[in-house]
């Protein structure tokens, strides 16, 4: 009478309670697939990561007692989806009841859902619970924000009171403010000094031979021999006191700031281990709030770690699960443009575009304000289509599942929901840059100018893209000081710039 539990490669928490007893008549299974591969093309490092993480997590089971089975990419029998392997393995196994944590992708759910079918008609139950991660539960947050979402910022005050976090005694926020976002937009300039990569290398050769001859197609440079990432909870877990210890007390001055000399900066890097669920976000945040308490963090640091996990992550899965899947055709902007090639090599002239895709397809990683305001901006800007931004970003990075990269690309950098997570495009032309990076330094375009030989190309772009969206956004409160400028320059000024953007435009694979 076997109970068969399906693990996905994004649900390896081993607090679950799942794992909290050993059952002789449970079977866990757990999979590598090319339906997961080949959805879209993915970083090298993503493929390798998740797969060495599933197979770290499947022997530490097995080691706990748990019987596991365990396919492999290039195992003969591997059906390469989950629907038919789930038949075969219900069958070796004699199971008669199915069992599995709700998926986190509109996609996967679906897939599992038609799977579940198949097996019902075999005589098997399914049963879906909870994958005891997020703090919201997935129907309530869905059924909240149905209607109207409300905005990030209020839903986030509702977290810190429903959890008790960063409030004095009468429910108001510790400090007097809610948000201290307006005090961690410092430009860093080497002090302190930026903090080391924080894991050491994993020898992974062997895995990446498998990917390599199962004809997996990917992005990005591997690093197979010593790939950087946290594969297990006890790395994770060293990490996150790391990141604790030496690097939060920096994070809030800093987690706007963009340099050439360090990726990660003083950002936790954690995001991968949280989205294959090796940390909980309540242990995450605990131990920023334990760092506060001891006086070893102020509070802008503390709050503003705290926002980014408490807030924004459990907002944006509400986002996704509330409105999917008709999210994923939103287009409000109407963009159509092709990605420009370069997203893809990092050969560019753009030296902020340069350093960030470049470090992208090095590390598999940049951080939010890279991702928002530097390729995500361009694109914005140039009016690229929203199905591929949200590919390239699905894949280059290798914390990014669907539930939190789309409504964080479509919604908030693309503005193609028209205004349900954002209320304003983040659009910024190269000022912004130079404000908070080192990127302008050395450029071949000019930050400076509109336009003209050598002119920044986010110059030009930034005021077409305001002047063809003029009639959404004129009246639009939060951007009429912008329209006022605009207005305000003369009209030579005006056409010298929508012209260099336009010459900008049809070149756009070579700038």
């Amino acid at each position: 009478m076997t109970v068969l539990r399906l693990v996905l490669g994004d649900q390896l928490n081993a607090g679950h309670s799942w794992f909290r007893a050993v059952r002789g008549d449970v079977v866990y299974l757990l999979m590598e697939t090319r339906s997961e591969t080949d959805y879209v093309r993915h970083h090298a490092q993503k493929v390798l990561a998740i797969f060495a993480a599933m197979r770290t997590f499947a022997a530490a089971l097995e080691k706990a007692g748990h019987q596991v089975r365990y396919l492999k990419l290039g195992d003969v029998a591997n059906a390469q989806n989950f629907r038919d392997n789930l038949m075969r393995i219900a069958a070796e196994t004699g199971a008669v009841r199915f069992e599995r944590m709700e998926a986190d992708e509109w996609r996967m759910e679906q897939a599992l859902r038609t799977a579940e079918e198949t097996l019902a008609a075999r005589g098997i139950h399914s049963v879906v619970c909870d994958a005891e991660h997020f703090l919201v539960g997935r129907s309530e947050i869905a059924a909240e924000f149905r209607g109207r979402v409300p905005r990030m910022e209020y839903f986030y005050r509702g977290m810190r009171k429903r959890y008790g976090i960063l409030l004095d005694g009468n429910e108001k926020p510790a400090g007097g403010k809610w948000n201290y976002d307006a005090e961690n937009r410092d430009k860093w300039r080497g002090d302190p000094p930026a903090p080391a990569w924080p894991w050491s290398g994993h020898d992974l050769s062997s895995l990446w031979r498998e990917i390599v001859e199962a004809g997996v197609q990917t992005i990005g440079t591997p690093h197979e021999n010593a790939l950087r990432w946290p594969l297990t909870r006890r790395e994770a877990r060293t990490g996150l006191a790391r990141f604790v210890e030496q690097v939060l007390p920096h994070f809030g001055r800093f987690q706007d700031a963009m340099s050439r000399e360090s990726a990660l900066l003083f950002h936790s890097g954690l995001s991968f281990a949280l989205n294959v669920k090796l940390l909980h976000p309540l242990e995450v945040i605990t131990a920023a709030l334990q760092a506060y308490e001891a006086g070893k963090v102020e509070l802008a640091s503390c709050e503003g770690f705290v926002r980014q996990i408490l807030g924004w992550r459990e907002f944006m899965r509400g986002v996704y699960w509330a409105r999917m899947p008709g999210y994923a055709r939103l287009n409000a902007m109407q963009a159509d443009r092709p990605l420009p090639a370069w997203y893809w090599t990092g050969e560019t002239g753009m030296a902020c575009q340069r350093a960030a895709i470049s470090a992208s397809l090095d590390k598999a990683y940049a951080h939010h304000i890279q991702r928002l305001m530097v390729t995500g901006n361009f694109a914005l800007l140039a009016g690229c289509d929203p199905d591929e931004v949200d590919a390239w970003y699905l894949g280059i990075y290798i914390d990014a599942f669907e539930w939190v990269e789309m409504p964080n690309t479509r919604g908030m950098s693309q503005f193609a929901d028209g205004g349900v997570v954002a209320s304003k495009p983040y659009a910024g032309a190269a000022g912004y840059v130079g404000r908070q990076s080192d990127y302008c330094k050395g450029c071949r375009y000019d930050p400076k100018l509109r336009h003209g030989t050598g002119a920044c190309p986010l110059n030009s772009l930034y005021w077409h893209f305001l002047d063809r969206h003029s009639e959404r956004f004129a009246g639009h409160p939060r951007l009429a000081v912008v329209y006022k400028s605009w207005a305000g320059m003369p009209n030579e000024e005006r056409e010298a710039t929508l012209a260099q953007a336009k010459a900008y435009l049809e070149k756009i694979d070579t700038l």
